[in-house]
């Protein structure tokens, strides 16, 4: 059997093991010598396989420890999307845009649902987020980490963690992708004081628990963003009556 197919056979039946035994996170494998023996293969069979399942996350070895299951997190994902993107956009792609128009669809559909559901804890969340933008706008810059953190917030009432990891993969490799391709400078011309206003008008349509005008809100956002893009695609067409600054 080829090298290459024989270490994904080893990734499949290792991955097939975790299944079978419902390990999780964090929990131990059997070792290089037990998993050789189980599977009748070479030390360097298991180590290939063991490497690539180790990035992907899936496994984490450990050196003098042990391998452990991995954190099984999205961030391989994230970094694929990233490399993707920078790689379009360098073709004169609009991968950037993609990215965006992969969230805002996330979004403003969610949104809709979450309106008037968000319990008061998560709310007075968002509305101390919203406090800092505005303190930050004051010093001429809304950070990455304050509006990362308004939309993790969003959506955390759903209570699905598998949601809360993908929009949260498709925020960083938006922010990745557009930091990594030279465009931070423009992403500064950007107007604080409106990213700020713009996230009130979703917190304040959240609050009101009007679905529709969240998820415009939403849309407004995004359009401010595509603005910001300056060589993307137009905004998709919507029946609602904000429009972008």
């Amino acid at each position: 059997m080829a090298r290459s197919v024989m270490s994904d056979e080893v990734q499949r039946r290792i991955k097939q093991l975790i299944l079978d035994r419902r390990l999780a996170p964090g929990d131990p494998l059997p070792t290089e010598s037990e998993l050789m023996g189980r599977f009748d293969v070479s030390r360097n069979s298991v180590r290939e396989a063991l490497k690539a399942l180790q990035a992907v996350d899936i496994v984490d070895i450990r050196h003098g420890f042990g391998t452990y299951v991995g954190g099984l997190s999205l961030d391989s994902f994230v970094e694929g999307m990233v490399f993707r993107a920078a790689v379009l956009h360098g073709r004169g792609q609009a991968s950037l845009y993609e990215l965006l128009e992969v969230r805002e669809a996330l979004e403003a559909g969610l949104i809709v649902g979450v309106a008037g559901k968000v319990p008061a804890k998560d709310l007075a969340v968002l509305h101390e987020i919203v406090e800092t933008m505005e303190r930050e706008a004051e010093l001429d810059r809304v950070t990455a980490a304050t509006d990362r953190a308004f939309h993790l917030a969003l959506y955390r009432s759903l209570g699905n963690h598998l949601l809360s990891e993908v929009l949260d993969a498709f925020w960083a490799a938006f922010h990745a992708a557009f930091h990594g391709v030279g465009e931070e400078s423009r992403e500064d011309r950007g107007d604080p004081h409106v990213t700020t206003a713009r996230h009130q008008a979703i917190l304040a349509a959240l609050e009101s628990g009007d679905g529709p005008r969240a998820a415009e809100a939403m849309r407004h956002h995004f359009a401010g963003i595509r603005r910001v893009l300056g060589d993307a695609p137009p905004p998709l067409e919507t029946d609602g009556n904000l429009t972008a600054r």
